[in-house]
């Protein structure tokens, strides 16, 4: 019994040295050809918010703390950062179609306002990425501006968000 959970402790010790090498692309561009600010005005105050708050996972501009050189970390890492560029990337932002740029700024509205947003395994470690309640009215305003820009300036039908159906 003793000599198998030696044998599966070195092989564990094995799989988690060879992860070390797989070094997969980091989330890191300066492109902002489509950026948000491309398309609306991003106050100071707000660019401050979003690069604090918001673009580690929702941009293709993630700094990366020094934890994200080890393996599985940094894979349980960029799973986040995906998922988060899925529901909005502000960097991609300008290339969305309307109906995605006013769902996707509409949920940042409701995501602070809820508190559900900079999410809590990302504020647990980053306590500075905590929005304040000043900073929650400042990003809540800016986002509901932006959807009222979108809605008074494109059709109704426009905006309405067409889900896939599933088989």
């Amino acid at each position: 019994m003793k000599k198998k959970l030696k044998t599966a402790g070195l092989l564990l010790l094995a799989v988690l040295l060879l992860m070390q090498f797989y070094r997969p692309a980091r989330n890191q561009s300066n492109d902002n050809t489509n950026a948000i600010s491309k398309k609306f005005p991003v106050p100071d105050s707000v660019e401050t918010i979003l690069k604090t708050s918001c673009y580690d996972c929702h941009s293709n501009s993630t700094v990366y703390p020094w934890y994200a050189e080890i393996q599985p970390v940094r894979m349980w890492l960029d799973h986040h950062i995906d998922e988060g560029k899925e529901h909005l990337n502000f960097s991609e932002f300008a290339s969305y179609r309307v109906n995605k740029q006013y769902h996707a700024i509409k949920d940042v509205s409701k995501a602070v306002k809820k508190d559900e947003m900079p999410i809590s395994s990302y504020t647990l470690i980053h306590t500075y990425a905590k929005l304040s309640a000043q900073q929650s009215a400042l990003l809540v305003n800016w986002a509901d501006s932006i959807t009222a820009n979108i809605k008074a300036n494109n059709p109704a039908d426009s905006l309405v968000w067409k889900r896939k159906k599933r088989d």
